[in-house]
């Protein structure tokens, strides 16, 4: 099975998005890739379960963890349709995990760059390198056309 490069990995969490927003869910998706393997991959589920924590990064985080036998994701990578809030950050701080990929940026809630940094914050107990805007256009284009259809 080969690997999966970082765009492949963005249109499997852009997939996971739009089964979201066709669930009625804001159009958000994550993918967790380890040793070049999709082992979790969740679109938001907030209304569906209500859970306010069922955000796609928390379950695809999950996944990954069961998938792989441990909490700590030190060789994964999460991939993710719109930059994590603080409670998705904070869950990749505290499984370890290797890398985070975003698409498109969350002035209004993001904690990996935009309104906070908890990724690489010298203070907690881990840090992980961020690649921002990744498929951005196609992430930022499906939240909007999502949120312009609710509004109509």
């Amino acid at each position: 099975m080969p690997a999966v490069d970082d765009e492949e990995a963005m249109r499997q969490a852009l997939e996971e998005a739009r089964r979201a927003g066709d669930a009625g869910e804001v159009p958000v998706g994550a993918v967790v890739v380890s040793a070049g393997v999709v082992v979790g991959s969740a679109g938001n589920r907030r209304e569906s379960a209500g859970d306010p924590t069922a955000h796609a990064e928390i379950l695809a985080l999950r996944q990954a963890a069961a998938a792989l036998g441990s909490w700590r994701l030190g060789d994964a990578t999460l991939y993710v349709t719109l930059e994590p809030c603080p409670m998705c950050a904070g869950a990749l701080v505290a499984a370890r995990v290797g890398r985070l990929v975003f698409a498109a940026f969350d002035p209004k809630a993001g904690a990996c760059g935009s309104l906070y940094n908890l990724c690489a914050d010298p203070r907690l107990n881990h840090e992980l390198p961020v690649t921002a805007g990744v498929l951005d256009h196609d992430s930022s284009r499906l939240l909007r056309d999502w949120f312009a259809g609710r509004r109509e």
